[in-house]
Formats: C-alpha cells, sequence, structure tokens
C-alpha cells in the first residue's frame, strides 16, 4: 500500500487479496484509451490520499478472464471492495448493541458498553474482532471517466466521505496538482448530461421494438456507440469507429448515452449485452472483438460488400453474384454432414482463431460430439458459405443444419444455459461420461445381471450359473454382455470395486458375483433379497 498503484497480473492474486483485510479498488483500463491515462493520474493521486487501501490496475483486454467476472464492457471502469470488520459489521447492525458505538466512544463509558459483560475488556473485544474479516466483496462500480465520482466512491470504501454529494476536485486530496483539478472540471461536465438523462417507461415493448428496427435499418451501415464519431466515449467504440473510416465506410451512429430506452433495450432487440453494436441493412454484424477481428483478416470489407453494399452508403457491391446450384448443394451437403457442425478456422486440435478455439471448448465442455470443416483449406466454401447463411464470420455452428450463430452467440447461449436446451430440443444430448453411462447401465432394469454373454447364450460357467438361478427363482431380469464392449467392462470393475465377472446388482446397487448368488439360491435367500 503506501500510495503505490500496481499492475494485476492474475486473477488468482486478485483472489488471494480477499485475505488482506484491506479495501480494494480496481482500474480497467486500456493502453489506447485517453480517458483511461487521465483517470489513470486522478487514481495515483487518489492512493497517496488513501493509504489504508490496495490500488489495482487491470489492463481489460489483456485479462478477459477478471473483466468478465466483473462485467466490464467499457473503459476506463472501476470496482470497489469492501473489506469489514467484525467491529464494523456489529456497529452497522441496526437496533444492536453497539448500533451507536464509534471510535470516539473507544475508553468512554456508555449504555452501548454496559450491555457487554462487565468482566469483559472492552479493549479486548475490539482487538477480538479486528481478527474476524468479513469477506471483501465488489460493493460499487464506476463507468467512465468522472473523477469526481471516483474520489467520492474511493473515500466511501477506504476513508470517511460522509457526503451523498459528488466530491468536489478538492477532496481528491493535496497530491492533485493543477493539470488534475482542471481535469476533473472539464469530465465533470463533459458526464453531466450522462447522468442526468432520464428513463421513460411509458414506451411499450412493441413501439420500442419498432423504433429499435428503423434506428437499425436507418442507415445501410448502422453504428450504436457510446459517443459520436467525433468524440467516442469509451475505447471500444473509438476503435471501432476508426476501422470504419479506415476501410473508408460510410456509416451512421447513434449515442446509446444520450437515451437510456435504446441502451438498454437493445441489447435484447439483438441478444447483445455490450456496445459498441455494428449492423449491416439491419443485421447485427457484431460487436468490437468481431469487427476488429474481422478486419485483421480482410473479412470486414467482404461482409459489408455483401450485406450492405447496395448504393447510399457502404460498399460498392462490385460483382456480388448468387451461388451456383453446384455449390448450393455442396454447401447443403457440408452442414449437414454432421448433425452439429462447425465452420472454423483451423481444426479442432489446432484452432487458427480465438474464436474458433472458443466455440470448440464450449462443444467439448458441454460434451457434444461435433464434425468441422477448415474454411482456410477451401476458398469457394468459405466465400460461398456467407452468401448461403446470411452470416458473414467464422466460426459457424450448425445444428441439424440449420445455422445456431458464431461464438458470441454459441458463449452467451451456454452462460443462459439455451444451448443446452436447444440441443436437446433437437434431439442431440452431450455424450455421458464412463460413470453416467455405467449409472445409467445398472439403474436401466431393476435386476441387472453384467455377464459373459447373453442369457440365452452364456459365454461362460458362472455367468450361466447366474442365468439358472434367477430362472429358476422367476426373477425378471435384464442384461449386459461386457464381451461386447471393453470400456463397459473395464470400467465396472473400478466402479463397484468388484474385479470378476458376472456382476448382479438390484435397485442400482451390487448384490454380488457367482459365489455369492448360489449362496442365496441355496439358502432360499435369493427372490427375497431381489424383492425387498
Amino acid at each position: 500500500m503506501g500510495g503505490a498503484v500496481k499492475d494485476i497480473a492474475s486473477k488468482s492474486e486478485l483472489d488471494n487479496l480477499r485475505q488482506s483485510g484491506a479495501p480494494v479498488v480496481l482500474h480497467f483500463w486500456a493502453s489506447w484509451c485517453d480517458a483511461s491515462k487521465q483517470m489513470d493520474q486522478v487514481f495515483s493521486h487518489l492512493a497517496t490520499d488513501f493509504p489504508r487501501a490496495h490500488f489495482f490496475r487491470v489492463e481489460a483486454e489483456e485479462h478477459p478472464e477478471i473483466s468478465e467476472a466483473y462485467s466490464v464492457s467499457a473503459v476506463p471502469y472501476f470496482v470497489f471492495f469492501k473489506f469489514a470488520s467484525l467491529l464494523d459489521w456489529l456497529i452497522e447492525q441496526e437496533d444492536g448493541p453497539l448500533e451507536n458505538l464509534d471510535s470516539e466512544h473507544i475508553g468512554e463509558e456508555s449504555d452501548e458498553i454496559k450491555l457487554i459483560d462487565s468482566c469483559l475488556c472492552f479493549v479486548w473485544l475490539q482487538n477480538l474482532c479486528r481478527l474476524y474479516w468479513l469477506d471483501g466483496k465488489a460493493v460499487d462500480t464506476l463507468e467512465g471517466a468522472d473523477p469526481s465520482s471516483l474520489a467520492n466512491k474511493v473515500g466511501k470504501v477506504a476513508g470517511s466521505s460522509t457526503s451523498n454529494e459528488p466530491a468536489a476536485p478538492a477532496s481528491l486530496g493535496l497530491a492533485a496538482g493543477p493539470t488534475i483539478l482542471e481535469t476533473v472540471k472539464e469530465n465533470a461536465k463533459a458526464t453531466s448530461k450522462d447522468r442526468s438523462q432520464p428513463v421513460s417507461t411509458s414506451t411499450t415493448k412493441e413501439a420500442l421494438n419498432t423504433r429499435l428496427e428503423k434506428l437499425t435499418k436507418s442507415n445501410p451501415v448502422m453504428l450504436f456507440m457510446k459517443g459520436t464519431p467525433e468524440e467516442p466515449r469509451c475505447g471500444f467504440s473509438k476503435n471501432v469507429v476508426n476501422i470504419l473510416k479506415e476501410e473508408k465506410v460510410e456509416f451512421g451512429s447513434f449515442d446509446i448515452l444520450s437515451d437510456n430506452e435504446v441502451r438498454e433495450g437493445l441489447k435484447k432487440f439483438s441478444n447483445w449485452p455490450t456496445y459498441p453494436q455494428l449492423y449491416s441493412n439491419g443485421e447485427l454484424l457484431g460487436g468490437a472483438d468481431i469487427v476488429i477481428a474481422m478486419h485483421e483478416s480482410g473479412e470486414l470489407k467482404e461482409a459489408l460488400t455483401d450485406e450492405a453494399g447496395k448504393g447510399g452508403g457502404g460498399i460498392s457491391p462490385g460483382n456480388a453474384g448468387g451461388l451456383s446450384e453446384t455449390l448450393r448443394a455442396r454447401l447443403e451437403g457440408l452442414v449437414n454432414s454432421s448433425p452439429v457442425m462447425l465452420f472454423m478456422k483451423g481444426k479442432p486440435e489446432e484452432p487458427k482463431c480465438g474464436f474458433s478455439g472458443k466455440v470448440v471448448e464450449i462443444l467439448n465442455q458441454e460434451k457434444i460430439e461435433f464434425g468441422s470443416f477448415d474454411i482456410l483449406l477451401d476458398d469457394e466454401v468459405r466465400q460461398g458459405l456467407k452468401v448461403y447463411s446470411n452470416w458473414s464470420s467464422y466460426p459457424q455452428l450448425y445444428v441439424k443444419g440449420e445455422l445456431l450463430g458464431g461464438s458470441d452467440i454459441v458463449l452467451e447461449m451456454q452462460k443462459s444455459g439455451e444451448l443446452k436446451q436447444v440441443l436437446s430440443e433437437k434431439g442431440i444430448t452431450g455424450k455421458q461420461s464412463l460413470e453416467d453411462r455405467l449409472k445409467s447401465l445398472i439403474n436401466s432394469e431393476k435386476v441387472m445381471l453384467f455377464m459373459k454373454g447373453s442369457p440365452d447364450e452364456p459365454k461362460c460357467g458362472f455367468s450361466s450359473k447366474v442365468v439358472k438361478a434367477l430362472r429358476d427363482e422367476d426373477v425378471s431380469f435384464g442384461s449386459f454382455d461386457i464381451l461386447s464392449d471393453e470400456e463397459v467392462r473395464q470400467g465396472i470393475k473400478s466402479f463397484s470395486n468388484w474385479p470378476t465377472f458376472p456382476q448382479l446388482y438390484y435397485k442400482g446397487e451390487l448384490v454380488g458375483g457367482c459365489d455369492i448368488i448360489m449362496e442365496l439360491s441355496s439358502s432360499g435367500d435369493l427372490k427375497a433379497t431381489l424383492s425387498e
């Protein structure tokens, strides 16, 4: 601590800070973002003014696992952690015995202290309580370049700020020089409009969707962003603007900070939770990551040519024609070549782009068997499938011949549980683990015999004896030939901790092997055992 700002190297390092017992403030930043650089100066001065707290920087794009954990979609972004001692917690409890107690009361006799056993020294209680720290949790966040709000929020978790009003520039401490104070004033002016924007609740969902549809189609290429193209208010929006300008694409824009109804509504309308969002002819192309990846691979210009270059803006379409019947038939055969089919860059074992790798990872996590096609090896398929599916980027995931979406859609569907549901509705379930498969087999019948061969054709004397004993007692049973499946044969030995066959199960529980079954049969207890 002591005023130094440190860089977080990993999520595990951040997790370990929970043991420190001190307040923590995180600054998510990006090297290309001017607002991040300004706020970093303020952040450093605050670290000097509040030496009891830990101040850390997190480079948002370098640590996606941390950014994702705290829903960071724009920079600068701040997260505040409060670590309270047990004593602090007791004092904060309404109607509690220490409700009105604070540091000024220490050493004084008060009604509250009298409630504590008279033989217990208060100083001892205080020290004891400070040994037990409540778990640190993110208690507040701040998005955007607002030094005044940042100072106020830091004061609440790390200092003694009690005012609910925005902190004045002076509250940044004596360390803040005139340049920083001027930055505070300018940013306060720039963000005051955003903070005072009303939220309309009068528009019906149907009317809002109509409005959103018109907005997305108001220009052939339409960007929903934070700020304007001339003054982007977040680095991700700025990146997309710069890319579109570099590609010489004419586009319209909408500042989602100016209308909270559009800002929140468009997330649901497009099923896309973050900004910016880029549309072509009313169809969502993607967010900053997808636009950047398509720009770097040279696919962005093609995508906008195919989807939006029909005059009046965007890129001219050039010689964009339909698919030949031969190519269409080939593509149709490919998308239906496996119940789940992934068109990707590279192979599942060696993905050649992060987005393809992410979808492979998700499918493996869900234990879904899938086919794949490397679009880098066949440019005819690569270009033709964009037209066939009306989807301009890769990877593309198909289920039973129908396009499900790209990496971001698949990721969101997995997080919400919708992916498993959609696959299940289409009759596709994840591959069972061996343990799950064994449990399913064992419980497939009330009485289940794992044997060599079948009841009608046993392939060992022990299995034959058990089959005869069961039939003599007129017991109905299911069976599984372990000679037909080596995985089951070896797996069930470990699962049941029983090394030989046959194995007889009743209601999912192992009864035993041949010797035990013969003993039960001889004693007349077999039928009773399998009927309990």
